[in-house]
């Protein structure tokens, strides 16, 4: 059932559709905010997994053709998921996940800020041959020692799981056939990218007296050569974010090989969550933290750790802007999540897994009990998406 919010106030007027059965009114008048923006074309979709965030909450698609709006596409530009379907039968690993885990462990690195020792894999190599470095590092648009530390990341941290919900994961389907699945995005070049040009977008509507109803709405006209240098910077760290999991995959499937060998990849599925693409009328549709659902599009929708994640393809609904959510929404802050769960229900709630029990406390942010239940959320999208598979972790491995 679609909610629909009617918004007007001294700003302007806006809509928002909402397919969230479960959602505070933090998030709702978040979305009725930014449905008023100037540069919203249409209503504001507001997906099953929506929670509040900087800009539109997370779980928003929405359509803009006067101006682009850097907090729409959210601070990790890229960010999504890939999957890959294997031959593998789940006993074939048994006995084997502990060093599948160490493994994993040790080709892709994971953390705050962290990269691979050596300077950079050869994957980053190609990729920087291939695509350069972001506009906006040539443009003056930043200073010389951001760029500095800009470029100093982009290599090293390329094929890098990073931290918080990002993770890696051996999952089985119910015919017991194995699943390798990860979450990442476009690291720290993506999110100084964003931060940089959200700064920039601030001031620029300032110095202009483009009325804001908040900061958070700040945005670049389109045909400015502020907002020319955003998109090509924005379209830069997609196709890092894209490729860089595409080689983290390279290394998971490795990483499963050191244990057991003589199998194949069926299929692989690599969708953003976080970016923005020009639409055949011109405009631009931006999904953050959600997917891209048009009809046969094949997609991903994982749960929290200890739940399951399906595997989906896309009804095209219209009225969604063909979107669909990007996972299971968090209902608790991480702040809130730290002070108030249980250690101990955690680890029984990862009961016959194997992850990184030992860093059970630092990771308490991320429990299930953070998130909303991913049954309901996918309840929530029946005229989105159908379900093509239905995964459970084995194995978990997540950033620290």
């Amino acid at each position: 059932m679609i909610e629909e919010i009617v918004t007007e106030n001294d700003h302007g007027a806006g809509v928002v559709k909402s397919w969230a059965s479960i959602i505070d009114d933090n998030t709702r008048e978040q979305a009725a905010l930014i449905s008023r923006s100037s540069i919203v074309e249409g209503h504001l979709a507001l997906m099953p997994d929506a929670h509040f965030g900087y800009g539109p909450p997370v779980g928003t698609a929405l359509r803009t053709r006067e101006g682009v709006m850097p907090y729409a596409v959210g601070v990790d530009i890229g960010c999504g998921m890939i999957a890959a379907e294997t031959t593998l039968k789940r006993e074939q690993l048994i006995g084997h996940e502990g060093a599948v885990l160490e493994a994993i462990r040790e080709l892709i690195p994971s953390g705050v800020g962290r990269g691979h020792d050596r300077l950079s894999l050869n994957a980053a190599d190609v990729f920087v041959e291939e695509h350069g470095f972001p506009k906006g590092l040539e443009s003056g648009a930043f200073d010389a020692g951001r760029v500095k530390q800009m470029r100093r990341k982009i290599k090293p941290q390329f094929g890098t799981l990073g931290a918080g919900n990002h993770f890696v994961e051996v999952c089985e389907n119910d015919e017991g056939i194995v699943w390798l699945l990860l979450h990442s995005g476009s690291r720290g070049i993506g999110n100084m990218l964003a931060t940089g040009h959200q700064k920039r977008a601030q001031a620029f509507c300032g110095e202009r007296k483009l009325p804001l109803e908040h900061q958070d709405m700040a945005y670049f006209p389109m045909g400015s050569a502020e907002a020319d240098i955003y998109l090509r910077d924005m379209v830069w760290a997609q196709q890092y974010a894209f490729k860089q999991r595409e080689a983290m995959m390279d290394n998971l499937i490795v990483a499963v090989e050191m244990s057991v060998d003589n199998w194949d990849i069926v299929e692989r599925i690599n969708c953003h969550h976080n970016y923005a693409e020009l639409q055949d009328d011109g405009a631009w549709l931006t999904r953050k933290g959600a997917i891209d659902a048009s009809e046969g599009v094949p997609g991903i929708i994982p749960g929290s750790m200890g739940a399951a994640t399906y595997i989906v393809r896309g009804k095209g609904n219209e009225e969604a802007y063909r979107t669909s959510p990007h996972g299971a929404g968090r209902v608790l802050s991480r702040n809130a999540a730290r002070r108030t769960l249980d250690e101990d229900e955690f680890r029984v709630q990862m009961e016959g897994r194997t992850w990184l029990d030992r860093d059970a406390g630092k990771l308490l942010d991320e429990a299930p009990s953070a998130y909303k239940p991913i049954e309901q959320v996918m309840k929530d999208s029946e005229d989105l998406v159908e379900t093509v598979a239905v995964l459970s972790q084995f194995i978990n491995y997540k950033g620290l």
